[in-house]
């Protein structure tokens, strides 16, 4: 061809919208604010209504003065506020103890050896009894329990261990969530890997583990989430932390409102990570949907 074209590129000119589709795009942004409109509409009628029923009750008034007291949140907050600087490094800690032993569990228990047939069943183990075991309890029984053996060299201090507990509870869950990720995986891909003659731990290092995590990440948050509030139950060890700080405020004053400073702050950071959660899951889904069932 002499004009400059490639053969087979057509030269028409640019596509435009066909006043239908320009009708149906406008119908359904009219669709997506009329359902706003009344989502916004319902939800507010629903506060109202929760609002004018709960001020209207009897015990309201003591309620407000016993939980809501604007003078009790201003004294307490500050120390809770310190406290919980101190909730928020136990949870940083455990979080990276609790990766490293629930992927360690996970990926012991996916040998297949015989010879590694008492370290499976040791994982299993723990699995089992640490998830029977309520993580207030594990941290009584760890908290109380491992200074009572007077033991060598064995922590005393009440915040290692509240993290030895939490990270022993949390990492039985998590190895739970890192062997289900393992297993999802087709095991075409570990056939493939072997028939490029990688080892099993070149297997899981290049092709398992990637695809598993990122596959996990939406759960890992959420038990995360969870690790993160429970980190209160370390208050019943002694540590000033928001939890314990709250409850010293109110005895001191016979007002609970300190304990909904805690719960706020506790809020302040677990939602922001819930709907992390939730965009991260709906990632995956639309990924899933569109590559193939790829994650």
């Amino acid at each position: 061809m002499t004009d400059g074209t490639r053969p087979g590129v057509s030269s028409a000119a640019p596509w435009v919208k066909s006043e239908r589709q320009i009708r149906r795009e406008a119908e359904l942004r009219r669709r997506s604010r009329r359902s706003i409109s009344v989502a916004t509409a319902s939800t507010l009628l629903v506060a109202v209504t929760v609002v004018m029923a709960v001020t209207a009750s009897p015990g309201w008034p003591r309620v407000r003065e016993t939980f809501f007291s604007p003078a009790a949140f201003v004294e307490a907050f500050p120390d809770v506020l310190r406290g919980f600087g101190l909730n928020i490094k136990i949870f940083l800690i455990a979080e990276v103890f609790v990766l490293v032993l629930g992927l360690t569990v996970a990926l012991v228990r996916g040998l297949r050896s015989p010879v590694f047939f008492p370290l499976r069943a040791l994982a299993v183990l723990y699995t089992d009894i640490f998830r029977g075991i309520p993580t207030i309890l594990l941290v009584y029984l760890v908290g109380f329990g491992v200074p009572a053996l007077q033991l060598q060299g064995a922590p005393d201090d009440p915040v290692t261990l509240g993290i030895i507990a939490l990270v022993l509870s949390y990492g039985a869950y998590v190895a739970e969530v890192f062997r289900s990720g393992i297993d999802s995986i087709h095991p075409s891909q570990r056939a493939a890997a072997r028939s490029l003659a990688l080892t099993h731990g070149q297997t899981m290092r290049h092709v398992v583990l990637p695809q598993a995590v990122r596959r996990v990440v939406p759960p890992l948050l959420n038990d995360f989430a969870s690790l993160q509030k429970d980190s209160a139950l370390v208050a019943v060890l002694g540590p000033l932390e928001a939890l314990r700080q709250a409850q010293i405020h109110a005895a001191w004053s016979f007002n609970y409102t300190p304990y909904l400073a805690a719960a706020l702050l506790f809020i302040a950071l677990t939602v922001p990570m819930a709907r992390f959660t939730d965009h991260l899951a709906a990632r995956t889904a639309r990924r899933q949907m569109g590559g193939g069932g790829r994650a």
